[in-house]
């Protein structure tokens, strides 16, 4: 991990497409990094799209806000704005961060290349795959296309898994590494475990409990999990809210929503399941599964996309079709009578120990002075 009182202090602009007072991947993401930049003396410069009851600072950090559009209400996106130029002009930034870009983080890119400041982007949602799953043929091509190109544009691209890696690859884009995400592990922890709330959870009753934790959106496939809705020894627990939430709780009757939940409070759910099952398809990465394996609850995944990289097959869950109500079912039951199942409890918490923010933070600094190295490089070539 760099030294925060040798490392040199950096200029760094972070321009991402999602932000407060919006939260999910990409926004929880950028506020790791924030507080690292802070806790190590880095200057910050944020621009995100605006959203109502958006802040104006985060830990005295400036935000700078563009218009926000929504595509086929799937994904909010920022609109590039002719003052960003001379802004990113005045703040002078030593490296820009992307993350998750697309049409704001484009913009930047092609600005910085111009400008001859380096840039970092984060690769962290397969917006293609997701107009795929919404039948938006035209769309996911094009869209697949425009991804390639923004990433291209960058002098680095960190993604989070080795599928997410050679999706990119495959699409043409170069200097791909790999970047994971951190997790909290003192908010995500065993001890979390609650027998009271598992007990409401059952009404008492000796239930197997399931649980999944996400947004409830189309794309990520809940209805898929009506076959364990179904089984009298199961309680299926649905912790997250989106706009598929009535559609799902019809088709789910019996498992218990109980709405989104963060912090100590989701941390506690999360620990009091038996096993997570996340049924998305789309996954860059899934810090879902991540926040499970930390509070040592075994995964049942798909075997597609970044949970292939998060789950140890066997050891710390299972990696199936989840489309698939048989094999859902069966890996369910594998799972519960399984004779080991106390060790791969061990074994799910022991596979994340490593991933502090700190570390993971650590790890994307070294990214930074490499791009920057880059362009140094390039213009001594130039000169």
């Amino acid at each position: 991990m760099m030294d925060p009182q040798t490392s040199p202090k950096l200029r760094i602009a972070v321009v991402t497409e999602a932000f407060l007072p919006q939260v999910n991947g990409v926004t929880n993401s950028v506020l790791r990094l924030l507080e690292y930049c802070k806790s190590q003396g880095h200057e910050v410069l944020i621009i995100a799209p605006e959203s109502e009851g958006a802040p104006t600072r985060y830990l005295d950090y400036k935000i700078k806000h563009v218009p926000s559009i929504s595509m086929k209400k799937l994904i909010p996106m920022g609109v590039p704005r002719k003052f960003l130029e001379p802004l990113l002009e005045g703040f002078a930034p030593d490296v820009i961060h992307l993350a998750s870009p697309i049409f704001l983080g484009h913009y930047v890119a092609r600005i910085a290349k111009k400008m001859g400041i380096p840039t970092v982007s984060v690769y962290q949602t397969d917006i293609a795959g997701f107009a795929r799953h919404y039948g938006l043929t035209i769309a996911h091509t094009t869209l697949k296309k425009w991804v390639s190109r923004i990433h291209q544009a960058s002098d680095i691209t960190l993604a989070p898994s080795k599928w997410a890696s050679r999706d990119l690859e495959s699409s043409g884009v170069h200097n791909v590494r790999i970047w994971k995400r951190g997790v909290d592990l003192v908010n995500f922890d065993p001890s979390r475990r609650d027998e009271s709330l598992r007990k409401n959870i059952t009404g008492g009753k000796e239930k197997f409990i399931v649980g999944y934790v996400g947004r409830l959106a189309n794309e990520k496939r809940i209805e898929d999990l009506a076959i364990l809705d179904q089984q009298p020894h199961i309680q299926l627990v649905i912790v997250g809210d989106g706009p598929a939430a009535a559609r799902f709780k019809k088709e789910l009757p019996n498992a218990r929503f109980v709405g989104y939940q963060s912090g100590t409070e989701l941390a506690r759910y999360v620990a009091s399941f038996d096993i997570f099952v996340h049924t998305g398809k789309h996954e860059t990465f899934c810090q879902a599964i991540q926040e499970a394996l930390a509070s040592g609850v075994p995964v049942i995944g798909p075997d597609s996309g970044g949970p292939v990289d998060l789950i140890d097959h066997g050891v710390t869950g299972l990696l199936i079709d989840t489309s698939d109500s048989h094999s859902l079912l069966e890996a369910v039951e594998t799972l519960r009578s399984h004779s080991s199942f106390d060790l791969m409890q061990l074994a799910a918490r022991k596979a994340v120990e490593h991933r502090t923010w700190d570390y993971i933070n650590s790890q994307l600094m070294l990214h930074y002075s490499d791009a920057i190295l880059g362009t140094s490089k390039h213009r001594e070539l130039v000169a």
